[in-house]
């Protein structure tokens, strides 16, 4: 017995050295391990798996296409354009319609049009870094992404044309943005200045396309004839705007539109290191840039004084008079001819008299209404500060934190987490654009669609 246990103990070390499999579950070969199997995920070796990324199904049924055309268009990023459109109807001093939703359609298909052009550009270089997008793994064929970026650019022109020449104008510069930054600038210096380019066209767009239809260019709701009497401007509650008459040009959406390009760049210019990391000067500068930007949001609206509408131009004036009581250069009012005396029991502006007396009723009787006795109910204006503050407050916190992240950390993965936090905050910036304009019902309509964007990111990566 003791024999025998001796030779089995001898005979063990053989075995282990003739084992297929070492303790740890890797395969041996030439007596080491084999290295780990590369998951693909993160572009780095396999080293760590990027976030929100999600391995490609192995089938090859409707649904694994379905999925592959999904990340291919990263639609989780779609939620993103349909505020440029809002924010640029706002920043004209007009509520929706239907030129602003004609923008909307062209803006998606614009949009999704570079997303295709996008990987079939970098097909070669996803093949080496990202080999789980759908072209690199053979789920969409190179061709096929190319022919739908095309079809969605036709698409894309076709919408913004039925909404009028200008803003077929805007489109067409916007899509030839879209197919230079794909097909050449994205890979030198100016590619972040040409992506910020594409998303400042694209808000403008959305201010065309509104400002044409209200010009009675296109198509668009009409303003009430000016000498019928008793005519009243239409106005909403969600922008006190519209009451303004005429729309103003597209041009006072430069403003706006230039907060929204700056966004853009430092998302752009981050997104260039997501791949590889390692920098974290970029996501700093980008964060100091996102503050620079709220703080500028913020302070444009603080900047106007009580009871001035949030939109210039608003003031009531009479016909013919160049008197604007909310102007700077206006102190006084014009002058009025001096009709003597008053008599008594007038009221009198410039003299002050003692309005005539009211007889004391006493106390009001029990359900009798008395409005001073009745608390003041804020109005929508009242709430436009709470709104534009809320909303200012969501973007730095949708953003802030991914980029300070990165920048402690330059991984590829917390990179393209930074990345993804830019893309979406654009959703709360555009919100915040559309409160300042004086459309608040516009950026609570913009800011529903963040559970939206923020569930499907879970699913589908936005970068």
């Amino acid at each position: 017995m003791r024999r025998l246990l001796l030779s089995a103990l001898g005979a063990l070390p053989a075995a282990l050295r003739a084992a297929p499999a070492g303790l740890n579950g890797r395969a041996v070969r030439g007596g080491r391990p084999a290295a780990a199997p590369d998951d693909g995920l993160s572009g780095t070796g396999g080293t760590a798996p990027a976030p929100d990324r999600h391995r490609p199904s192995p089938g090859r049924g409707r649904g694994d296409t379905v999925r592959a055309w999904t990340e291919l268009f990263r639609v989780s990023a779609l939620f993103s354009v349909p505020g440029d459109a809002l924010a640029g109807a706002a920043a004209v001093g007009r509520s929706p319609g239907r030129g602003t939703a004609l923008a909307i359609g062209a803006s998606l298909c614009l949009y999704e049009a570079g997303m295709a052009l996008n990987d079939w550009a970098d097909r070669e270089e996803d093949a080496v870094d990202r080999p789980h997008r759908p072209i690199p793994s053979g789920r969409i064929s190179p061709s096929a992404a190319l022919g739908a970026a095309g079809a969605l650019t036709a698409a894309g022109l076709a919408l913004a044309a039925r909404a009028g020449r200008p803003t077929l104008a805007v489109a067409t510069g916007l899509a030839a943005t879209v197919w230079a930054y794909d097909l050449h600038l994205k890979h030198t210096k100016a590619g972040p200045a040409a992506m910020a380019a594409a998303r400042s066209l694209d808000l403008l767009l959305g201010a065309t396309a509104t400002a044409t239809a209200y010009a009675g260019t296109g198509p668009g709701p009409r303003a009430p004839h000016p000498t019928r009497l008793g005519a009243v401007p239409p106005t909403g509650p969600d922008n006190v705007a519209r009451a303004a008459g005429a729309a103003r040009s597209p041009l006072a959406a430069l403003p706006a539109a230039l907060v929204l390009g700056a966004h853009t760049y430092g998302v752009t210019a981050v997104s260039r290191h997501e791949a590889q990391g390692g920098s974290t000067a970029v996501p700093l500068a980008v964060l100091a840039t996102t503050t620079a930007l709220a703080a500028a949001v913020l302070a444009t609206h603080q900047r106007q004084r009580p009871g001035e509408p949030a939109t210039p131009g608003l003031a009531a004036t009479a016909p013919g008079s160049s008197y604007r009581p909310d102007h700077p250069h206006h102190p006084t009012a014009p002058a009025m001819p001096d009709l003597g005396a008053p008599q008594p029991g007038t009221h009198r502006p410039h003299h002050h008299p003692t309005a005539p007396a009211i007889p004391d009723l006493g106390a009001p009787l029990p359900g009798t209404y008395r409005p001073s006795h009745h608390a003041h109910r804020p109005t929508a204006p009242a709430l436009t500060p709470l709104l534009l503050t809320a909303f200012t407050g969501a973007y730095l916190r949708t953003a802030g934190p991914p980029l300070l992240h990165a920048a402690l950390n330059p991984s590829p993965p917390l990179t393209q987490r930074a990345v993804g936090g830019g893309i979406r905050a654009m959703i709360p910036l555009q919100a915040a654009l559309a409160t300042r304009a004086g459309a608040p019902g516009s950026g609570l309509a913009v800011m529903a669609l963040v559970p939206l964007a923020r569930s499907l990111a879970r699913k589908v990566s936005p970068t």
